[in-house]
């Protein structure tokens, strides 16, 4: 792909960015890149304007590692559902960078912003959730653009994650993105590196029309 280049346009930032997990230096981010990546997420459309996010950043070791045993034993729960070979494969991917990266963004989804009033989200329930993916991105792309690494962790239970920042009942947590300084971004992702998945084409997913089945 000649366009994924490291220039600083929005296309090189777009196909430079990764989702980063060994390789944080754990350097401090300058408070005032923080803050314009947060401005950036905050930037992010959203529907009938509900900007339905939160962001709390965790710098407390003693909260990442609690988070980090949660993750580690949950990475247990997913492997042990693989078959032989697949497990084979898991065992080298290395799945998060909590520890290592300077600070966690927990990002949060609370769908009583705006309400009961949200315009544009009476007939798709989730717009509101979909809005605070924009967040993510917009925040995942100002990060890259400052040199910064992302690494958007899966692997927990919403009510653990919840408990443990202190979200009220009624805000969902959507993710806990790993952020800081790397000393590089790989120029192939993890789980097409490892083996675990390849890039679709983009023409494989493209249709014209009307949606046509491919093989």
């Amino acid at each position: 792909m000649t366009h994924e280049t490291e220039d600083g346009s929005l296309y090189g930032t777009i196909f430079r960015r990764r989702d980063t997990r060994g390789e944080f230096t754990g350097e401090p981010i300058p408070e005032e890149v923080l803050r314009r990546v947060l401005s950036a997420a905050h930037a992010a459309p959203s529907v009938g304007l509900s900007q339905p996010w939160d962001f709390v950043v965790v710098s407390d070791m003693d909260l990442r590692k609690r988070f980090r045993e949660h993750v580690l034993a949950e990475r247990e729960v997913f492997e042990d559902r693989l078959d032989v070979e697949r497990a084979r494969v898991f065992a080298n991917i290395k799945i998060e960078g909590i520890v290592e990266s300077s600070a966690g963004i927990v990002v949060g989804y609370d769908p009583a912003r705006g309400a009961p009033d949200v315009l544009g989200r009476h007939a798709i329930a989730d717009a509101g959730l979909y809005s605070v993916c924009l967040a993510i991105q917009n925040l995942w792309l100002a990060a890259t653009a400052e040199g910064l690494g992302v690494g958007w962790v899966s692997f927990y239970r919403e009510e653990f994650l919840r408990d443990l920042v202190g979200f009220p009942g009624n805000v969902r947590p959507v993710a806990w993105l790993c952020v800081g300084p790397v000393r590089d971004l790989p120029t192939v992702p993890d789980l097409e590196r490892h083996g675990w998945r390849e890039r679709l084409p983009l023409d494989a997913v493209v249709h014209h029309e009307r949606y046509e089945p491919r093989g």
